[in-house]
């Protein structure tokens, strides 16, 4: 029967080859990943892995789907050599954070275990509206002037894109509620995922558009308020 020791590594180790050979991330980024995953694995065990295998899978899924389709609105550089690994620290970064924060004091726990599901189930829920909103959507506005807008732009969304990633932030809300317990929690993820999307689409609208600020500033933006949401919550 495999123990951590042997486990862990099997699973960075295939984890950073698959990504490198499907070209979805750079070597240099796969190998960030893989850094993020022992961090996640040591403040949050298999549960927390197993969070961010699932944003991966359903986020590398989501991308592939009708590529063909969705080519208009894909990144050329990224298309061809996977993300970078500003992108993985972006998406990722804040959960590792709070897997530290964990290691530090392990009584953050209570509060820092859901802070790191809410921190991939925002990502995961941006990835999956994004992607698969691009194809399932019926009526493209701007999240801030409510206007119809161009399909794939900055801060643009679509209520079945929207919903899409409702979907995505209760996957990860599940996983927690499997390692963890199903506790309130559970509906606070949903929550917090679905604002974190959701600020992640204001912020390209107002800023992101303009180029005021990075795509991946935003991602991580949209993380870490997912993250303050579900503690806020959790205080009230």
């Amino acid at each position: 029967m495999f123990n951590s020791n042997i486990l862990l590594p099997l699973i960075i180790v295939s984890g950073i080859a698959y990504s490198v050979l499907a070209k979805k991330l750079t070597v240099f980024a796969a190998l960030t990943g893989g850094v993020l995953a022992w961090l996640i694995f040591a403040g949050a065990g298999y549960t927390g892995v197993a969070m961010m295998t699932t944003f991966f899978i359903l986020g590398s899924a989501a991308t592939s789907w009708k590529r063909d389709y969705k080519q208009a609105f894909a990144v050329p550089e990224e298309a061809r050599n996977g993300r970078s690994a500003l992108q993985v620290l972006a998406n990722a970064g804040a959960a590792a954070m709070a897997c530290v924060l964990i290691l530090i004091d392990p009584q953050l726990s209570h509060w820092m275990l859901p802070a790191m599901a809410a921190a991939f189930a925002s990502p995961t829920a941006d990835t999956l509206s994004s992607e698969l909103g691009m194809v399932y959507g019926r009526r493209f506005f701007n999240v801030v002037t409510f206007r119809p807008d161009r399909c794939g732009q900055d801060g643009v969304i679509s209520i079945e894109g929207t919903l899409i990633g409702v979907a995505g932030s209760s996957i990860l809300a599940i996983i927690y509620a499997l390692g963890y317990g199903w506790n309130i929690n559970f509906f606070f993820i949903i929550i917090a995922g679905t604002l974190g999307n959701l600020t992640d689409s204001f912020l390209g609208a107002l800023l992101e558009r303009k180029g005021i600020i990075g795509n991946n500033l935003v991602n991580f933006i949209n993380t870490v308020t997912a993250s303050l949401v579900v503690i806020l919550l959790n205080i009230l």
